[in-house]
């Protein structure tokens, strides 16, 4: 449960990817270690840290990289988490047996204890993000964790879009909503779009702290993957908000390693200045869950 005095220091490992997964995962573990020696108490890697983003194309080879989990990366990241004494948030290609594959995060505890893992839910399909092709959609549906420091919530990149997805997370308790992700621009469309999505996907997020009372931990990858002139260039802007949406913490276009601490009491005094929750009218919401009124 979380700790008596209610602060907490949040890692971002915000990084650029190479193609051999051995030498990215040593990269993260580097990533981890400089944010403990910071006083990161919960520490989160960004969205299949272990490769490229290899969702650019549709490559059965690809499906080489998966793993099971728990598994190896599980067992090695259990031993840095208990090294350092931190949470980890692990995002992870997941295999769960043969020709069915996931979008998974893995959650660490301080003393290296798998605590379980989140499905990616949402799928998105678009040019250079084929992510249908690779990952089945999640059936572990939308929970939190008890770690040492927090009890925390994890979502996965194109979960980020809704607020469906944020919401039933939070309700179960969640006091942080932690986001792996890989999203980038393509090169023909920064100059004209650019800051408009980037400005989007930042806004968004912040917004789902704002209307559940939590802290945002968005982690993004950093740096250009694909064909020259092409592929996707990632663009950062890790970052950390608070119930209020104010950001604390942002990160830039390169490697970086953020640290910062948060009040985790502002959690409550969020919640009970703003009581979203207690006037939420549940009793008139059932059409939530058609795809359209038509």
């Amino acid at each position: 449960m979380a700790n008596s005095n209610r602060t907490v220091t949040l890692g971002l490992v915000q990084m650029g990817c190479g193609t051999e997964p051995e030498k990215n995962l040593q990269r993260a573990i580097d990533g981890i270690g400089e944010a403990a020696r910071k006083g990161a108490n919960i520490v989160c890697l960004q969205e299949l840290f272990r490769s490229q983003y290899f969702c650019q194309t549709e490559d059965h080879a690809n499906f080489a990289l998966a793993e099971p989990i728990p598994g190896p990366t599980t067992g090695r990241l259990g031993d840095v988490a208990r090294a350092h004494g931190v949470v980890l948030v692990a995002s992870l290609f997941e295999k769960r047996a043969e020709g069915l594959y996931h979008n998974t995060a893995a959650i660490i505890d301080a003393d290296g204890s798998y605590l379980g893992k989140y499905r990616k839910m949402h799928i998105p399909d678009d040019p250079n993000y084929y992510e249908k092709f690779y990952f089945t959609p999640g059936d572990l549906g939308f929970r939190s964790w008890d770690t040492k420091v927090a009890r925390i919530g994890v979502l996965v990149c194109w979960d980020q879009w809704y607020p469906e997805a944020a919401r039933l997370t939070a309700l179960t308790g969640a006091e942080i909503l932690f986001y792996p992700t890989a999203i980038g621009w393509h090169p023909s469309e920064r100059a004209e779009h650019g800051e408009q999505q980037k400005t989007a996907w930042e806004t968004i997020q912040r917004s789902h702290g704002i209307a559940n009372g939590v802290y945002v931990c968005s982690v993004n990858r950093v740096g250009h993957e694909g064909e020259p002139g092409g592929g996707l260039e990632f663009w950062g802007g890790s970052f950390v908000s608070d119930p209020g949406g104010r950001v604390l913490v942002k990160g830039g276009l390169g490697e970086e390693v953020l640290t910062v601490p948060i009040d985790l009491a502002k959690v409550d005094l969020s919640r009970t200045h703003w009581p979203f929750l207690r006037d939420r009218r549940i009793d008139a919401y059932g059409d939530i869950c058609r795809r359209y009124l038509d």
